[in-house]
């Protein structure tokens, strides 16, 4: 190359240079940035009708079998565990956390219950009907803390309230349009919006006791959340998840991650409302389920804390959309260790409950039992039907002819082989009892004539606990009556299964227009289970709560046999 060429390439010879000079400087370049992940992944840990299950419930149905599952020590590990894979983890609840609860918990007003879920980080609970057990006063003091009226902090603590947030969505004040508590609540992940709306069932006035709600309204649950859906879209908020306390029935129930045929008041929700919603979290039914409805994700967590509904959700950090949504439930094995904070919470509370729970009352020759389903009679309903006839038969406790009780009421069995507290096999102890009737219900016997016992009796065939014909009152010795199974079986026939001459009074058909004293809880005396008749009874007479009854009839009859008689008869 001449000196004329080396002059015209030396300004590129000098820059190569120094760039390799630079790079000889610094080092080699570092790996740019991966670009941010599109999506958000939200984790949801989901339970549902939780009812003061402080210790192991039982077991859970499977395809190969029942697997004991369940207990609040193991289910605060179960769920810490999890929240433990995501910090963008959100857990829920979808009602009946409180009421129908075991004597551990009712023992003290559900405050135990509380305090559980205080200490697994619940975030949300929506109200279910049972929540309402006590009246809205309760709930309140649920939310807010504070000793109970009556009763005080009987733990000798003080009770701090929940440290969640109750939602109620379609529960407002009559005349108004304000909740009760929140309707929905937003939390945010990494720049998303997810909305939490939770409520529960519309028909909670009909299994609720009147008196407890009083001044209150239910409103739809589909078109509650179509309103807030709508709200939210303003707010900016695309990703949207119901709590509700309503659910199905699958047609196989141990198919715990299945949805074989599935039925009931959620799959009408689900489908009249909007597109919008992305996922329900359901419950009421104590069903297990994990469904696609409509083509969004639908999941329940059976009862008791025996399973924790675990939902992967994906948000678009763009648009703020739910990409994807999986769902699994994962049983509650025994099989972790025990969560030492709730081990020592149960202790505490069973120090003091141990000494009135172990108590025996009496003893039974053989097994009282519920029947398959609500709709049909059972030897522990005809138990405690005539358990409360006796405690109100004379003329200082009301002169009753005739007790009925809701099949509602009956939580339990009274088996001969269990053993609470060392007992002898067939011992009954109050804390057995209690789990047998955990409401506390007052008696009261009033005045019906034969045609308002009737039109009683009728109503068990309409209205939505949980379906028609499956309140079968159960009812006291003397007292029988018949009915078709084909006549009941149509709806079209509501109002007119019983025929009124069946109706007998110790063999005596009852007269339409005499006058009889009967004996129910105060539950359905206010209308509870859609049996509004009884609110028109008169000469109303308040008696002892119904465990009292209970008690003295063991007291009084022990060892008790079962009747095998049947005082319903069913025709073809």
């Amino acid at each position: 190359m001449n000196l004329r060429s080396l002059r015209r390439f030396l300004p590129v010879v000098l820059l190569a240079a120094m760039v390799v000079m630079l790079v000889v400087a610094i080092g080699p370049a570092e790996a740019a940035p991966s670009p941010q992940a599109r999506t958000v992944p939200i984790q949801i840990l989901a339970v549902n009708d939780f009812h003061g299950a402080l210790m192991p419930p039982g077991t859970i149905g499977t395809p190969t079998g029942n697997v004991n599952a369940g207990g609040a020590e193991y289910l605060a590990t179960w769920i810490k565990t999890m929240k433990a894979d995501n910090p963008k983890t959100v857990v829920v609840s979808a009602g009946d956390m409180i009421g129908a609860t075991p004597l551990l918990s009712a023992l003290f007003h559900d405050e135990p219950a509380i305090e559980t879920f205080n200490e697994i980080g619940l975030d949300f609970n929506a109200v279910g009907n049972h929540e309402f057990d006590e009246g809205l006063a309760e709930l309140m003091r649920m939310q807010n803390g504070g000793c109970h009226p009556v009763d005080g902090c009987a733990d000798g603590d003080p009770f701090d309230g929940a440290d969640f947030r109750y939602l109620a969505a379609n529960v407002v004040y009559e005349g108004t349009n304000r909740t009760i508590f929140p309707a929905y609540r937003v939390m945010t992940f990494s720049g998303v919006k997810v909305a939490f709306i939770g409520m529960t069932l519309e028909g909670t006035p009909g299994i609720v006791s009147p008196s407890g709600i009083a001044g209150l309204d239910f409103k739809d649950e589909a078109d509650t959340v179509n309103r807030l859906v709508g709200i939210l879209k303003t707010k900016g908020v695309k990703a949207v998840v119901v709590l509700v306390h309503e659910g199905g029935y699958p047609a196989v129930s141990t198919e715990y991650n299945g949805c074989s045929g599935i039925s009931g008041p959620i799959v009408d929700i689900v489908e009249r409302t909007r597109d919008e919603v992305d996922l329900f979290i359901t419950g009421h039914t104590h069903q297990a389920y994990n469904c696609v409805i409509d083509g969004r994700v639908v999941t329940s967590a059976a009862s008791n804390g025996r399973l924790v509904t675990r939902i992967n959700m994906e948000v678009s950090r763009k648009t703020k959309d739910v990409t994807s949504i999986s769902a699994e439930n994962v049983i509650v094995t025994q099989t972790v260790t025990k969560d030492p904070a709730i081990t020592a919470l149960i202790a505490k509370y069973n120090a003091f409950a141990a000494p009135l729970a172990n108590r025996i009352i009496g003893s039974i020759t053989a097994d009282f039992v519920r029947g398959a389903s609500r709709g049909v009679e059972s030897n522990i309903g005809r138990l405690i039907a005539d358990a409360m006839l006796d405690a109100t038969d004379d003329p200082d406790t009301g002169n009753a002819q005739i007790a009925f009780m809701n099949p509602g009421g009956i939580r339990e069995d009274f088996l001969v082989s269990d053993i609470a507290a060392g007992e002898a096999p067939g011992e009954v102890t109050f804390g057995e009892m209690f789990i047998v009737q955990p409401f506390g219900n007052a008696m009261v016997t009033m005045d019906l004539t034969g045609t308002q016992i009737d039109a009683a009796l009728e109503a068990q065939w309409i209205g939505v606990n949980p379906v028609p014909g499956n309140k079968l009152l159960q009812v006291s010795e003397g007292f029988t009556y018949s009915y078709s199974a084909a006549v009941a079986a149509d709806p079209a026939n509501a109002g007119n299964v019983v025929d009124i001459n069946t109706i007998m009074l110790n063999g005596v058909p009852i007269d339409p227009n005499g006058v009889y004293r009967v004996t129910v809880n105060s539950f359905i005396a206010d209308g509870g289970d859609q049996f509004p008749v009884f609110v028109q009874g008169t000469n109303r007479l308040g008696g002892a709560v119904d465990t009292d009854a209970l008690e003295a009839y063991f007291a009084a009859h022990s060892p008790l046999t079962p009747d095998p008689v049947a005082r319903i008869t069913v025709l073809p």
